[in-house]
């Protein structure tokens, strides 16, 4: 397959899917070695913003698909210990979690998109990091980030803000 037909079937299989697809199961569909997907969505990118690269694979992030929602970033510090707390207080309000940012003092604002929609997806972004032996970004920051949230309402919003200021988490912009 060519890679400009390859690279509109990636296209057309992200705007099927409602969750994300791994690169090696994109490559498995085309017939292309996990590397070639890489490098296809990075060409991707650069001409169509809304693919994100998340933890579980690629999704494909259409705005004026969902002009309905509300968003708001949120700054947060916390332990380690209670990222599970802390994303599954965020879901459970009915919001979802689409990034996490620390501004380093050095490198800048680095963002790494999430995409937590529920307690699954929470519990396996935090498996993820135990079982890669990686830490987490707050940890470059002192546990303090901002994360990106995303609701049907303003109320569920408010609610989530609520929530996270009772727990000692919520930070003052």
């Amino acid at each position: 397959m060519e890679g400009d037909t390859r690279r509109k079937k990636i296209l057309e299989t992200l705007s099927r899917e409602n969750s994300p697809i791994s690169g090696t199961e994109l490559a498995g569909m085309m017939g292309v070695s996990r590397q070639v997907i890489v490098q296809d969505i990075a060409l991707l990118r650069a001409s169509y913003k809304n693919i994100l690269s998340t933890n579980k694979g690629y999704i494909l992030f259409e705005e004026e698909k969902r002009p309905e929602l509300c968003r708001r970033s949120v700054k947060v510090k916390h332990k380690n210990e209670e990222i599970t707390e802390e994303l599954n207080m965020i879901v459970d309000c009915g919001a979802r979690v689409l990034d996490v940012v620390v501004e380093h003092d050095i490198y800048g604002q680095i963002t790494v998109d999430l995409i937590i929609n529920n307690r699954a997806d929470a519990e396996a972004f935090v498996q993820k990091v135990e079982e890669n032996k990686t830490k987490p970004l707050n940890e470059l920051t002192e546990g303090i980030h901002f994360h990106t949230i995303e609701a049907e309402s303003e109320e569920i919003l408010n609610k989530v803000i609520r929530r996270l200021k009772e727990a000692g988490f919520l930070l003052e912009n």
